[in-house]
């Protein structure tokens, strides 16, 4: 399917630090969300970029604008260990309809492939309205890890990333129908939910 036949997505993506967005040294998270989406997606891109401190109401007003702006995913990165700053996973169920913990457990078993410390991680994952919100960590490298999951030398996946799951959840909640670039996520779906591409 040819993205011009494909949906647009309207993606929030929101980089949480107090030291990055108050210019002490520059902020990471951003680029790195945008650069993998950017390959993981066959869909046209709309991306809405927030960088904020870590303070509870601020990522609360953020993550509902970006619902409000038409977002059908949000994703944060940083503010999710357990330092008294780290109050984006409060932030995010302050604002939540519904809690979606199957996201969190496997971001946390992911970890555990690299750092004891990851049990450390509150990460979590919610739906406000029509929109999947799902906090991520905050290094470049974790975040693709935790997007993409684990592959073997030969290619072959050995621990799957979070992102599989996102399409057909987005799916469920009344977003647009997103396709993946399967040499580097491949979403998974039942087959009465895959769309087949229309005759050429």
């Amino acid at each position: 399917m040819t993205q011009d036949k494909l949906d647009p997505v309207r993606i929030g993506i929101v980089s949480i630090s107090d030291r990055a967005s108050g210019g002490v040294y520059e902020d990471k998270g951003l680029p790195a969300l945008k650069e993998w989406l950017a390959r993981a997606l066959k869909n046209p891109l709309i991306f809405e970029a927030r960088l904020i401190p870590d303070e509870k109401d601020g990522i609360g007003a953020a993550l509902i604008e970006l619902v409000d702006a038409g977002c059908s995913l949000v994703l944060t990165t940083g503010g999710t260990g357990p330092a008294p700053r780290d109050v984006t996973p409060e932030a995010t169920l302050a604002i939540a309809d519904r809690e979606m913990p199957g996201f969190g457990e496997q971001m946390r078993q992911i970890g555990l492939r690299f750092v004891p410390t990851a049990i450390l991680s509150r990460q979590c994952a919610v739906i406000r309205g029509k929109t999947l919100i799902v906090n991520l960590p905050g290094q470049p490298k974790s975040i693709q890890e935790t997007l993409e999951g684990l592959k073997d030398p030969a290619g072959a996946q050995l621990v799957p990333g979070i992102f599989a799951a996102v399409p057909y959840c987005v799916d469920l909640i009344g977003g647009p129908y997103m396709e993946t670039d399967d040499g580097v996520c491949k979403a998974f779906r039942p087959k009465s939910a895959v769309r087949t591409p229309p005759p050429a």
